[in-house]
């Protein structure tokens, strides 16, 4: 089984390099934050870039991409005669239903689950994800329509697809895709975040690289195939990428309101897409042989549509199978995506006049963060942050100012805190400003402390740029006094 996806000129595929290099053109100019991207024609890559500092070995947290793994998890289940899409889904749960049974909780099948169509009227989410038992407190909920009559994006749905599957086959949604899926496709065993329970999210949580869900991709425009092994029935491909349900209701983006499927999304000329927040995207373009995989760090979803408009226009749209190889066309278009990068802080060394803020411990005002002390420990052009918080759970972060720093930090991902891998960048943009920057790159999150020193005080800003949640702040803080 090959490891690596092959390379080829995109004009063997009928694609010319000029209209890919209008194509990353555009996507600079409408600053579209895309991380990584893969395009894959008939298989192969034509065009890939990962935006520095981000890698290609690094995962990336999918959010709701992992919706579509979900789904091929419970494809795959059917295949082996654990499940049908049938089964009910209080039959898999005896011991957490309610005292009372409404008929449309007794008439919900796995079907429903995957289609979006559980009958719940409103966003469930935040109900279910506050309880310990997510698979208990969605039980309970009020099942206001007939399963299968009313359209609700639902996260919870997903999980309970997940909860089932682990039930069935008595294995983690990891342990049980190992063999069936991610071996079959060269992907190394992925992390995946589970509920308080244990239980894999299934909706939310999985991390891959761009590479690996480019293979996912391949596998789906290939009925379920990959590189001559069957992974999953085709007769189950066909059911996840065609109309379920109705997702036109209230939808104005075009590429969103063309019918939803099994955990994937329509959209127009019979592609589909699975994605996850702030702009992941595993999309597939059956007719013409394409496969695109992308990670970003969109402040919502709407500049996805404005990507998937740009993929339509610069790359499907010009497909010509006359097209010929030019080699100068596309080594134009290799060195722009090899200079693809992050506007990120300028490294230089520390200036003379910049005052010595070595060895400084800050008292910080009371404050909802529940920081204490902020203390800076700065060697030639080295620099430790150490955050003191009330409970020690406490942040040392290092930086250097001629170069970036790898560092591992406690940060969060979807669910939760998670030690991950971050590239951080310090920098003086005046002389009573200290700039932190930190690519949390197995996420979309980037994370800016600035601190502005006005001796005896100073105050820390806190930045991030995408989030479900964590809000920004400001706090003030005062030098320690030693007397």
């Amino acid at each position: 089984m090959r490891a690596e996806i092959r390379r080829d000129l995109p004009e063997n595929h009928g694609l010319s390099s000029k209209h890919l290099l209008r194509f990353f053109t555009r996507v600079e100019e409408l600053n579209l934050q895309l991380n990584s991207f893969i395009l894959l024609q008939d298989g192969q890559s034509t065009a890939q870039f990962w935006r520095k500092p981000y890698r290609k070995d690094a995962q990336q947290l999918l959010f709701s991409l992992s919706k579509s793994f979900t789904s091929i998890a419970a494809g795959i289940a059917c295949d082996h005669g654990y499940l049908d899409l049938q089964d009910k889904v209080i039959s898999f749960f005896p011991d957490k239903l309610p005292a009372q049974l409404s008929v449309n909780l007794t008439q919900m099948t796995v079907h429903h689950l995957l289609s979006m169509n559980t009958g719940h009227h409103e966003n469930i989410y935040s109900y279910v994800v506050n309880e310990q038992d997510w698979v208990k407190a969605f039980l309970s909920l009020e099942v206001q329509h007939k399963p299968g009559s009313y359209y609700r994006y639902s996260t919870p749905a997903t999980y309970m697809l997940s909860a089932i599957i682990e039930k069935v086959t008595g294995e983690s949604l990891v342990d049980f895709l190992m063999p069936r899926l991610f071996e079959p496709l060269g992907i190394p065993r992925p992390s995946w975040e589970t509920c308080p329970m244990g239980i894999t999210a299934g909706g939310m949580g999985l991390s891959l690289t761009t590479e690996s869900i480019a293979k996912f991709g391949q596998m789906l425009l290939d009925k379920g195939m990959y590189e001559g092994q069957r992974i999953v029935s085709e007769s189950y491909i066909d059911l996840a990428t065609r109309e379920q349900s109705d997702n036109r209701r209230g939808e104005t983006r075009m590429d969103t309101s063309q019918g939803y499927g099994y955990q994937f999304i329509l959209c127009r000329r019979g592609c589909f897409r699975g994605d996850g927040a702030f702009g992941q995207l595993c999309f597939v373009a059956p007719n013409e042989r394409i496969v695109i995989a992308a990670t970003s760090s969109f402040a919502s979803m709407k500049p996805l549509q404005t990507l998937l408009d740009l993929i339509f226009e610069h790359i499907m749209d010009p497909l010509d199978p006359d097209s010929r190889p030019s080699l100068d066309d596309n080594d134009e278009l290799q060195q722009h995506l090899a200079n693809m990068s992050y506007p990120v802080p300028l490294l230089k060394p520390i200036s003379d006049v910049v005052p010595n803020r070595s060895h400084q411990c800050y008292i910080m005002d009371k404050n909802s963060r529940h920081l204490q002390e902020l203390n800076l420990f700065k060697t030639e052009e080295k620099l430790e942050v150490q955050l003191i918080y009330e409970d020690r759970n406490n942040k040392v972060l290092s930086f250097d100012f001629t170069k970036p720093v790898t560092i591992e930090d406690i940060f969060t991902k979807d669910l939760s805190l998670h030690q991950q891998e971050a590239v951080a960048y310090a920098e003086w943009p005046d002389n009573n400003t200290l700039k932190l920057t930190l690519f949390y790159i197995e996420t979309p999150y980037v994370v800016t402390y600035t601190i502005k020193f006005n001796n005896p005080n100073i105050e820390l800003q806190f930045r991030i740029n995408v989030s479900h949640n964590i809000e920004d702040y400001t706090i003030n803080g005062k030098l320690k006094s030693y007397d």
